[in-house]
């Protein structure tokens, strides 16, 4: 017996120290060359499991993740030094499809060394229960139409990476392809149909990736800006109605940015771009921003966003935009066994102002009257069930004075452009108050990766009438062509910007001129179908 033990004794030891051996020995290069390397920056198409593209969960938002040049092991030395450590790609060491405004795909069906596909559709139902008579919904950049089966987007693309050389592409057909265009008053600046030119791509860029630090990219075209926090595809999102914080901010910027890594967990990110989400520069100066990003742990995000120099205005080029725009994720809780594995919050704070062209940022003295923008969100998010179901709490506020960030409502087809010349009946006038909040409940359903059955409940209300009323916002006999005059209670255009003059031309007395049905609150639900491939 004792030397049966003696036996497996001696047998162990050679076992162990075999083990010791192989755990200390290089590995092999399993890295491919650095064309191969190569990473869709502000993509959310890539997979975590794919070599040749970065991982959608690194981060595609707010930033992107950019791989650093290719590394191999080195073989340890004939003195027995250790072997080199592999470049750790940015953002990639940790699992970030928990982040609002990041998808949580993490597996992709087709890709190439040339190729990363990228398919999203996004299709919507919403009750509005202020009725309004014509469907249309105001007041937002992401639900536009009531009681209607609608198509949000239909998004067709992918990131292409070869031989350092990248570039990514997105459609934007549905609803966004009209709706986001007239949100931008720079295409009223000189010639060409800019707005026609740009509308159904959501990014278009293209750009190189310089193998130094980290990672480096140099992109130029449309691209997203993430302002706001969430993402303008909302599979990405917590909830589909963000608040004002997000909603009135940018969703793009066409122009050109560097995105320098500087470590794995940091990124700075310049812009120099046409304007605050615009095809053109509205008047004679373009805009100067960037965003900075850190994730110092897995389980926290913060980034800050930067825009000045700007002269967004259409028509005022003495006016100059100047914005700040901070937020920080944390999960707070992760425990993938349980029936609540996953929690998680997003706070975002905004401010800005503008200045000159008769208006000033501290108030009313010899610059004109106060121009600014104050606002916050809070969302806090509850995953359930291994991440099949996920619950939302949140909501936010915002104070804006002159109104040069709250959307226009469509009436009478209102669009940026024409609001700029005038806009009777919701008015953006120096000192004009705009004070707002809004709340909001939502219910994810995601038997799989690729898809979200979504149902929102939100309410929302301003001190001033804004949203639509069961009246609608749509003249009789529908638009007249005018949105700038007022119109006649038969439907056609007064020709008139004032109210009196306007009551003369339509026959005489305020019952001739017809009026959008505004009102202070709406609340409405919302139940939509995502997928993302």
């Amino acid at each position: 017996m004792r030397k049966r033990i003696d036996q497996l004794e001696t047998e162990l030891k050679k076992s162990r120290a075999q083990e010791t051996v192989a755990a200390t020995s290089p590995a092999p290069s399993t890295a491919k060359n650095d064309s191969a390397a190569l990473a869709s920056t502000e993509s959310s198409s890539s997979s975590p499991t794919s070599t040749s593209t970065a991982s959608a969960s690194a981060l595609t938002a707010p930033s992107a993740v950019a791989l650093a040049p290719a590394a191999t092991f080195a073989a340890a030395s004939a003195d027995g030094s250790p072997a080199d450590k592999k470049k750790i790609e940015p953002f990639s060491d940790a699992d970030w499809t928990w982040l609002n405004g990041n998808p949580r795909t993490k597996e992709i069906f087709w890709d190439s060394k040339f190729f990363t596909p990228e398919i999203r559709a996004d299709v919507n139902y919403v009750a509005d229960f202020n009725h309004p008579a014509d469907h249309t919904i105001g007041g937002s950049s992401e639900l536009f139409r009531s009681y209607e089966v609608q198509l949000e987007q239909l998004g067709i693309g992918g990131d292409f990476h070869y031989d350092n050389v990248r570039a990514r592409f997105m459609t934007q057909l549905g609803m966004y392809s009209v709706t986001t265009p007239r949100n931008d008053p720079s295409v009223g600046h000189g010639q060409w149909d800019l707005a026609g030119a740009y509308r159904y791509l959501s990014e278009a860029y293209g750009g190189y990736h310089f193998n130094v630090l980290n990672g480096v990219n140099v992109d130029a075209g449309i691209f997203l800006s993430y302002i706001g926090l969430f993402s303008y595809y909302n599979f990405d999102n917590w909830a589909y109605q963000p608040s004002y914080v997000s909603s009135n901010t940018p969703w793009f910027f066409q122009g050109v940015r560097v995105q320098v890594f500087p470590t794995p967990h940091l990124k700075f990110e310049p812009w120099f771009i046409n304007g605050w989400q615009s095809y053109a520069s509205a008047n004679h100066r373009p805009g100067l921003g960037g965003q900075i990003k850190w994730t110092p742990k897995p389980w926290i995000n913060v980034i800050s966003n930067n825009y000045g120099l700007g002269a967004d205005d259409l028509y005022l080029p003495n006016r100059r935009r100047i914005h700040t725009d901070n937020s920080i994720e944390v999960k707070y809780f992760d425990r993938p066994d349980n029936t609540l594995d996953k929690m998680a919050f997003s706070l975002t704070a905004d401010a800005g102002c503008e200045y000159g062209g008769g208006v000033s940022c501290y108030g009313n003295h010899k610059g004109g009257p106060k121009q600014s923008f104050l606002g916050y969100m809070l969302y806090n998010r509850w995953w359930f069930h291994r991440d099949l179901f996920g619950l939302t709490l949140g909501g936010g506020k915002i104070n804006n004075p002159g109104r040069y960030l709250v959307l226009i409502p469509p009436i009478n087809g209102e669009t940026a452009v024409t609001a700029a010349s005038s806009s009777p009946y919701f008015t953006g006038n120096p000192g004009d108050p705009f004070k707002a909040w809004d709340s909001s409940i939502t219910f994810d359903y995601m038997p799989k990766q690729y898809i979200t059955f979504r149902a929102e409940y939100d309410y929302r209300h301003a001190n001033v009438p804004y949203w639509s009323g069961p009246g609608g916002i749509t003249p009789p006999g529908g638009n007249n062509g005018s949105p700038q005059f007022f119109a006649c209670s038969n439907g056609a255009s007064s020709g008139q910007t004032q109210l009196g003059p306007a009551e003369t031309a339509c026959g005489g007395g305020a019952s001739s001129v017809w009026f959008p049905d505004l009102r202070k609150d709406e609340s409405f639900v919302d139940l939509s179908i995502m997928v993302k491939f």
